[in-house]
């Protein structure tokens, strides 16, 4: 979808850009459940009652605060990027104006107060995305009697916006889980307007389907470049419209993309590990090798995906086998040390793991729909009540977004995998050689000496750079980083032509993250055309494009985007 000038967007699109920076990707495999908040509460109320001071202070200035919003004498202001307060009755009717400036004020003093209690690192964390989730749910702009936006287009409409809310509202209570919708998906199909780049499905196991895609030059680079997606969502992130499709610029650019397809896995495969998909994913290297008759494959994997290219180029590296040529990572945190800076990780306790671990054994899965929305919690202001309001109180149909829908469009882990990724937070194999072991190879990156490209966005909470920066080291420091101006998706979501794109480009020497950023290069522009030069450089000689697809072996199966994309 184009991106649509300032002054067309309407509110959908701004939901639309907003939440495309919160995708699903690397979910909360975790989870947030309602004990832990609850615990975090009663933490906080008891570390207030024993500071009376702090709070009679603290709500003294509220008392102050709020007297001058009675009299009309505040100068306070709700932030100008924030969206809620974006009517300007906000600020031109009194009764409207008292409200926002009454909560401002308010969630100020709460938060304010929360950050002053005397609790440790773990509590205070926990304090503060509690004390957030409650702040964002009393808003007034959530409400319909006190939101002049939905007031008036209730007015304006005829009491029709309330109807269609009303009728929005009891379709998510029963068909989305009671969270609001987050997309309009009869706007999209998959393999008609998503992942309709032109290939074939030349492999197929279990596990996964290997798709080639059609070359559209008459020379190709002979090695091939394979993706491996994370198995939380589907591949086609990667093939979304054309104008966004990573497929169709690699194809420009005449390197030979094969794409993994992971199959979406029910309670019958819950016994598939990091072991099962490291085996089938051996399996379409082959394959591709077999077929570009290279003997080698550069390799490219993000989030979740991108932890399961390492396992599987330090596995090979383990047993000196030659199959991998360059390694190209994307938003991935290795070391699950390095990313521990938020608030978030106060989740992640050895009774969260193990409540995690029991409760996808119990159903044999972790299912992507209870994950979206243990994480939409997480962000509620721009995964839910921005959605609340858009749907239920203006009556609006979500909006239409590419990103959206495939991030909707969620997949299962099974059980043991579940596991496995969740025992890479204490184990931190990739920085502690020998704790992870895969058909009885040890795990050990110090083994693993490949030419290395590794992207991170700037403004990434879910895989934060900095943590991404230490993957990059992990790989040697002679490996290329490159610091994209976006979020999560939106950094590798950046074809040419966006005139706001730069990228910070250098290599890993420096220890500490921030102190790269003096030795980087700052570009103008996409970090794809960069990376299609990469890739150039290293992916052997140009060849004739070949004239079908597959070989002897591994015959054409069936046209992209193949057939477990589709599996429910």
């Amino acid at each position: 979808m184009a991106k649509k000038p300032e002054a067309e967007k309407t509110l959908a699109d701004e939901i639309a850009e907003d939440a495309a920076q919160n995708t699903l990707a690397l979910n909360p495999l975790v989870g947030m459940r309602t004990e832990d908040l609850m615990k975090a509460a009663g933490t906080v109320m008891k570390a207030l009652a024993s500071q009376p001071q702090a709070l009679a202070q603290q709500w003294m200035g509220f008392a102050t605060e709020f007297g001058k919003i009675v009299t009309g004498q505040s100068d306070i202001e709700a932030d100008p990027k924030d969206r809620r307060f974006a009517d300007p009755a906000w600020k031109t009717s009194g009764l409207h104006k008292g409200l926002m400036q009454s909560y401002v004020a308010w969630g100020k003093a709460v938060t304010d107060l929360v950050a002053k209690t005397d609790l440790p690192d773990t509590d205070a964390a926990r304090a503060r995305l509690v004390t957030s989730i409650f702040v964002d749910a009393m808003a007034p702009s959530n409400n319909p009697l006190l939101n002049p936006t939905a007031l008036k287009t209730m007015v304006d409409s005829g009491g029709k916006s309330t109807v269609a809310g009303l009728k929005n509202f009891f379709d998510d209570m029963t068909r989305n889980g009671g969270l609001p919708s987050s997309v309009d998906v009869s706007k999209f199909k998959v393999g008609e307007n998503l992942a309709n780049t032109p290939g074939t499905v030349v492999f197929r196991n279990e596990v996964l389907e290997l798709i080639h895609y059609t070359a559209n030059t008459d020379k190709v680079f002979q090695r091939p470049l394979l993706v491996v997606p994370p198995q939380i969502n589907k591949y086609y992130s990667v093939d979304l419209a054309p104008e966004k499709s990573m497929v169709r610029f690699l194809l420009a650019n005449g390197i030979q993309p094969y794409c993994v397809s992971w199959r979406n896995p029910t309670p019958e495969q819950r016994d598939w590990g990091l072991d099962t998909y490291i085996a089938a994913l051996d399996e379409a290297c082959d394959a591709a090798r077999d077929i570009t008759g290279s003997d080698t494959v550069n390799i490219m994997g993000s989030c979740s995906g991108g932890i399961t290219l390492s396992t599987y180029v330090a596995w090979l590296a383990g047993q000196n086998l030659k199959k991998i040529n360059a390694v190209i990572l994307a938003v991935c945190v290795l070391d699950t040390m390095a990313a521990t800076d938020n608030d978030f990780a106060a989740l992640v306790t050895p009774e969260t793991i193990m409540a995690a671990k029991q409760m996808s054994k119990a159903r044999g899965i972790l299912d992507g729909h209870e994950m979206a929305k243990m994480f939409a919690w997480m962000r509620p202001n721009d995964l839910i009540w921005n959605y609340w309001v858009n749907n239920y109180l203006l009556g609006n149909k979500p909006p239409a977004f590419d990103v959206l829908y495939w991030n909707a469009d969620t997949t299962r882990l099974p059980a043991r995998l579940h596991g496995d990724f969740l025992d890479l937070i204490f184990t931190n194999p990739f920085m502690n050689a020998g704790k992870m072991s895969i058909h009885g190879v040890p795990i050990d990156m110090k083994k693993v000496k490949h030419e290395t490209y590794v992207i991170a966005g700037t403004t990434d909470h879910i895989t934060p750079w900095k943590a991404v920066y230490q993957t990059a080291r992990i790989y040697g420091d002679k490996t290329t980083f490159i610091l994209s101006n976006s979020g999560h998706l939106q950094s590798l979501l950046n074809p040419p032509g966006n005139p706001k794109a730069w990228y910070v480009k250098g290599t890993t020497k420096e220890k500490d993250a921030d102190a790269w950023t003096a030795t980087g290069t700052k570009h103008e522009g996409s970090w794809w055309l960069d990376w299609a030069d990469f890739l150039k450089k290293r992916s052997g000689d140009e060849i004739d494009a070949p004239a079908k697809a597959g070989n002897a072996k591994y015959k054409p199966l069936g046209p992209a985007p193949g057939t477990y994309i589709f599996e429910a």
